[in-house]
């Protein structure tokens, strides 16, 4: 019989094997995750389900106010969160921030935009096809990163756009068991820059202490040049670097799995380039991630990261390029953690989508924004 954090399965090579952890799952049908908790609600006098009485669907979703602050998960520990969904209208996705907070730490260990942590930068919906995350039509988030806490975990979700979110569908599936010394903390930071000329850098990571492996990157990358913007390379300052870094990339595009200026967009496994926006009268948008899943990169003291944008003169000569970055930066570690930098306020995040040409902010495609009509809204 196994045990501990191998209960939850590491492939399929695991799934026979007995266990003694309990699975819960909170949603809004069941929002404490207790056994036997779920389906509770009362149907609204008004609602979809009040023919069919207690115990159908008579609370899938919660509503958002703006400006509010919603718990979505206080969990009691040890165990670990094994799989989130999510699903929300696109006007959520960079003003909405998701928080995790382990063992009653006063500062987040993830704080993140609700899109961008599921690798759909720039407030727009597009599909993600990777093994920690998935992103399905028409904006299914699911996130499958594993999360291990000892004696508690928070989740919460603050609402800073300037209206109520209406129709926030969500789900968090997770294991009551024993978690071993060594199992560290899961992380996740975003930050956005312009690069400059005289510095065209965007910094992913920095002020990390301690020690702990960095295990993906989701960047959006907002195109304000002509030409090829993907020349520059990530850097990875480990244990005590100063002017050079111990790992260095060769190029964007290689970096993110692809090569020769990529062509085509792609979403793997590991490693993908899901968007490549090109709407007339809008600056080129880019999406990427990188998983390292089954390349970790491990640091015992310190760890920063940062990528380059470089284009080229028509010299042949790298340009320096000064173009808008979005970055999420996730990683394990023990913790303490330092805290995160603060976010940019929710209308300073929004990306340069114009929606005076025609096109409703949101979607990669085109495609109406929102929930399908069907959604209450």
């Amino acid at each position: 019989m196994v045990g501990g954090l191998g209960a939850l399965g590491g492939g399929l090579g695991t799934l026979p094997l007995l266990s003694d952890a309990r699975t819960r799952s909170i949603s809004a049908e069941n929002p404490d995750g207790a056994a036997g908790g779920g389906a509770r609600a009362e149907p609204r006098p008004d609602g979809p389900g009040r023919l069919l009485g207690k115990g159908w669907k008579s609370r899938p979703y919660l509503t958002l106010e703006a400006g509010s602050t919603t718990t979505l998960a206080d969990i009691e520990g040890p165990g670990a969160i094994q799989h989130i969904w999510i699903t929300v209208e696109v006007a959520a996705y960079r003003t909405c921030v998701l928080r995790i907070y382990w063992d009653d730490e006063e500062t987040p260990s993830v704080e993140v935009p609700v899109g961008d942590f599921f690798a759909n930068s720039h407030g727009l919906r597009y599909d993600v096809s990777s093994l920690p995350v998935a992103v399905n039509p028409q904006g299914g988030f699911n996130c499958y990163w594993p999360m291990p806490f000892r004696r508690r975990a928070r989740i919460t979700v603050e609402n800073q756009h300037s209206a109520e979110i209406r129709a926030w569908f969500f789900q968090i599936d997770y294991a009551l068991t024993e978690v071993p010394d060594d199992a560290a903390y899961f992380h996740a930071q975003w930050r956005q820059s312009m690069t400059a000329r005289d510095l065209p850098e965007h910094t992913i990571l920095d002020g990390v202490h301690g020690q702990g492996h960095y295990v993906g990157t989701a960047l959006g990358w907002t195109q304000l040049s002509d030409g090829w913007w993907g020349e520059g390379e990530i850097k990875f300052f480990l244990d005590g670097d100063d002017e050079y870094p111990t790992i260095c990339g060769t190029g964007t595009e290689d970096y993110f799995g692809g090569a020769w200026a990529f062509g085509d967009t792609y979403s793997t496994a590991f490693l993908g380039y899901p968007l490549w926006s090109r709407e007339p009268g809008e600056v080129p948008k880019h999406g990427l991630y990188r998983w390292h899943v089954l390349d970790p990169i491990r640091f015992q003291e310190d760890l920063r990261v940062t990528i380059q944008a470089l284009g080229w003169y028509p010299e042949r000569l790298y340009q320096p390029l000064t173009d808008e970055l979005a970055s999420v930066a996730y990683w394990y570690q023990a913790e303490p953690h330092a805290p995160f930098p603060p976010l940019p306020e929710a209308q300073a995040r929004l990306s340069r989508i114009n929606a005076a040409w025609g096109r409703e902010p949101g979607d990669a495609r085109g495609r109406p924004s929102g929930p399908p009509p069907w959604r209450p809204r």
